[in-house]
């Protein structure tokens, strides 16, 4: 069932989304919308050329921390100290770069103008982080999105050479401030890292624990 926000502050029960996670249509994307939305598990998907749409999948594709894979090269390649990481130190490039990096098999980006202002109004108020992966004086890769309590809850991420943004996937496992990283949806770059699906209501088990 599709609900219709209006101006309210509430969303219905994430178990009643559709078969394809969609659970609700419209709203806006206040500050207050956003984190309430995280809080239950929501987060929001569309394009320019439709309304705010609001999803719940009935399964989520999650890395626990404790489950993370590295590769035996990835491992060789870290010790080699290409790269350096930071935190929070340029979170408008980073969400700039993912919303405009081309991607195989994607025509254009979900990360609309709207979107981007209002992750970067929650960064500015402390609630949206960036996790940034440099070469030199070189930003080439980076990822952002909602700490949730001990969840990272990832919107998206971007690499500009090779094994940027597994680097910065590593350090959000390994930093020790999450115990999970919520990817949302399923890859098999992720699942090569040891992501893996759980159900709606296991996802619900561990928000709550984690707030």
């Amino acid at each position: 069932m599709i609900f219709r926000l209006d101006e309210r502050l509430v969303f219905p029960d994430p178990e009643l989304a559709e078969e394809d996670g969609l659970i609700a249509v419209g709203g806006d994307l206040s500050t207050e919308r956003l984190l309430l939305a995280y809080q239950n598990g929501i987060f929001p998907w569309y394009s320019d050329d439709t309304p705010i749409l609001w999803y719940s999948p009935h399964e989520r594709f999650v890395l626990y921390a404790d489950e993370l894979k590295v590769s035996t090269s990835m491992k060789r390649f870290l010790r080699k100290k290409i790269f350096h990481v930071t935190v929070n130190q340029c979170f408008e490039d980073v969400i700039t770069a993912c919303s405009s990096i081309s991607r195989k098999d994607q025509d254009g980006t979900w990360i609309t103008d709207d979107m981007k202002n209002a992750y970067i109004k929650l960064h500015k108020e402390g609630h949206a982080h960036s996790i940034e992966v440099w070469q030199q004086d070189d930003l080439v890769g980076g990822m952002y999105g909602i700490p949730t309590g001990n969840i990272f809850c990832g919107e998206s991420m971007f690499s500009r050479v090779s094994n940027a943004s597994k680097t910065a996937l590593i350090y959000a496992c390994n930093c020790g401030l999450y115990k999970m990283v919520d990817c949302q949806m399923h890859t098999e770059h992720l699942e090569f890292m040891g992501a893996r699906m759980i159900g709606q209501k296991e996802f619900m088990l561990e928000l709550k624990n984690s707030i």
